[in-house]
């Protein structure tokens, strides 16, 4: 798989500066959501904003420069022609080019989902902390409190929901304006 490995010679810098702007405006937004909806400060959550979607960014322009060379020369054609001169010349690529934007707006929430999860996990005040043992009358103070973790756990997952799905929006808004 590696032997075939090679590294573009054009960098598409146009790209690259509309994925700047993508950041600067994601970031705020998703940054506003994780700060209203899971009530950490300003600070924090501009950090795991950052964090979330430069990690996320970085690792899609990885495998987009893993996968290119190993596409066929007709997509590598259709690619090519979208990213330099902003048309397609089948018309079957839009839907193609629709299932690959669901395709990396899923993946993009599953990563920026865990990594969230990851870094409350090890940023939080009690860090690794083994936890104690625990007498009868705090087990089931415990008992009680697992529903709560289960809550927080699935409002990570619809805030990062939330978040992902206005920054693509305003993203997408933002594409459909350059377009006309």
């Amino acid at each position: 798989m590696l032997e075939n490995f090679t590294l573009p010679r054009l960098l598409p810098i146009g790209v690259m500066l509309f994925n700047l702007l993508f950041f600067l405006i994601a970031i705020p937004i998703e940054a506003y959501v994780v700060n209203r909806r899971l009530k950490f400060d300003k600070k924090t959550s501009i950090f795991y904003a950052i964090a979330t979607n430069l990690f996320s960014g970085t690792l899609g322009w990885v495998i987009f420069f893993v996968l290119e060379p190993l596409l066929p020369p007709e997509i590598k054609s259709e690619l090519i022609n979208y990213v330099f001169f902003n048309n397609f010349r089948y018309p079957n690529t839009q839907a193609t080019l629709i299932l690959t934007t669901f395709i990396i707006f899923f993946t993009t929430f599953l990563m920026k989902f865990l990594l969230l999860q990851l870094l409350v996990f090890t940023l939080r005040e009690d860090g690794w902390k083994k936890p104690e043992i625990v007498e009868t009358s705090q087990r089931r103070q415990l008992r009680r409190a697992i529903p709560g973790i289960k809550l927080q756990t699935t409002n990570l997952v619809t805030t990062t929901l939330i978040a992902n799905s206005l920054s693509y929006s305003a993203i997408t808004i933002i594409l459909l304006i350059r377009n006309r």
